[in-house]
């Protein structure tokens, strides 16, 4: 174990503790591994770059903060949304690395608010507060990671990745600080964690149709985890060219998400979403709980894909199918108690949905849950679809929405229908 005090004569005034940390990896690496200790205080350094077999500890009373200068930044080349380019080094990086782990009941600060302001300006983009790619044996436990520049944590195409009782603390209006990205990645577990963001809370990703090798996004659980402010509890895409499967979400709390579960994509990306798990999920106070749009048009050639008639389906176009969505209890939702917008030639489908109760929120202000361009704004709505093929609805209750308004009865179904349009 290295103390990171050991290498405090590497400390400059221009670097920061940047060689301490620096001269630490430089000292375990040659040994073959081993942990890097931070004891309490105050340590402000640029990127630091973990090697295989290593620990970064952040005790008790310990901060790290990165330096607000984007040019003391190295470069590195990866992949941002799907696309290879040069980016500015994540804070904390390692890249073909195996057994690597940050832990401890430390916080890293990413002091945002600088990259936030001058995100138009820094030419290699804002840095990732946390990603490993390509990646085995990964670890991210207990640790406070607040004020990202951008995405807070990123496993990028690794394998075999843990993260549990972390908290992530963005503010509710900074741009693009997702909590939990894994891209590519497979037998991902996700838990007891706490995630208050400004975008997307945890999102799996798997590359768009310009990503050079899609890798699909697989084996992924994410249970017990509390999720706050963000544009979407659990998201799935837009990202999602090399698929997204065996997905369970369980157990988790969301309040004042935008949406609930969001699936996104759109024609051209190709891919499939499928069997993907939702169950005993709690949301309070979110614009939609259940979104799965195929006609997302945010994002490079979003415009090119939203007309409605039939296309002929290839391998560029995505899919949808095989959800199970149980047992969750929705309270004061203001938008729609779900939507789910296929596409004429590739529908949603196979689609249960059981054991729920919805209640909308009286006097909800209106809102686009699926951000369509040709779709009016909802308040109240109850479940919007439009192709979906083999959906079955088991002991489903929505009160409150808006036609039940004024003294109508609530919306109560058990059947198995079809929502396609000839």
């Amino acid at each position: 174990m290295k103390n990171i005090k050991e290498f405090e004569t590497c400390y400059t005034a221009e670097r920061g503790w940047t060689g301490a940390f620096e001269e630490a990896v430089a000292a375990l690496e040659r040994e073959q591994g081993g942990t890097i200790l931070v004891p309490p205080g105050i340590y402000e350094t640029y990127s630091i770059e973990l090697k295989s077999n290593m620990t970064l500890y952040l005790e008790a009373g310990a901060e790290i903060r990165f330096l607000q200068n984007w040019q003391g930044y190295k470069v590195v080349r990866s992949e941002f949304e799907g696309k290879k380019e040069e980016l500015t080094m994540p804070c904390i990086y390692a890249h073909d690395a195996e057994n690597v782990t940050l832990c401890g009941y430390g916080t890293l600060n990413g002091q945002g608010d600088y990259w936030w302001e001058n995100r138009k300006n820094i030419p290699q983009g804002r840095p990732f507060l946390v990603c490993f790619e390509r990646c085995s044996h990964v670890k991210v436990l207990d640790v406070k990671l607040v004020n990202s520049p951008v995405w807070t944590v990123h496993p990028l195409y690794c394998n075999d990745v843990e993260i549990r009782g972390i908290t992530i603390r963005n503010p509710k209006d900074s741009p693009n600080t997702d909590g939990i990205n894994p891209d590519g990645c497979c037998n991902v577990r996700i838990t007891d964690c706490l995630v208050d963001v400004g975008d997307d809370c945890i999102t799996l990703k798997s590359g768009t149709e310009d990503t050079p090798v899609k890798m699909p996004c697989e084996n992924i659980a994410i249970t017990n985890c509390n999720m706050v402010h963000g544009h979407g509890g659990v998201v799935i895409g837009s990202e999602m060219s090399g698929g997204v499967r065996n997905v369970v979400i369980s157990n988790c709390v969301f309040q004042d998400t935008d949406r609930g579960i969001r699936v996104k994509t759109r024609r051209g990306r190709g891919g499939a979403m499928e069997s993907i798990l939702i169950s005993n999920v709690i949301m309070d106070r979110v614009l939609c709980p259940f979104v799965f749009n195929m006609y997302y048009r945010c994002g490079m050639n979003g415009g090119s894909y939203k007309d409605k008639f039939a296309h002929e389906a290839d391998n560029s176009t995505p899919s949808i199918r095989n959800i199970q969505i149980q047992g969750c209890m929705v309270t004061d939702a203001s938008a729609a108690a779900g939507f789910f917008y296929g596409l004429p030639e590739m529908p949603v489908e196979n689609v249960v949905i059981s054991d729920c109760s919805i209640h909308m929120k009286e006097g909800a202000e209106s809102g686009y849950p699926g951000m369509m361009e040709d779709i009016p704004a909802m308040s109240r709505e109850g479940i919007y679809m439009r192709n979906a093929r083999n959906v079955v609805f088991r002991n489903v209750r929505v009160q409150n929405y808006q036609n039940s308004a004024g003294g109508g009865e609530p919306w109560n179904v058990d059947e198995s229908v079809d929502y396609t349009e000839q």
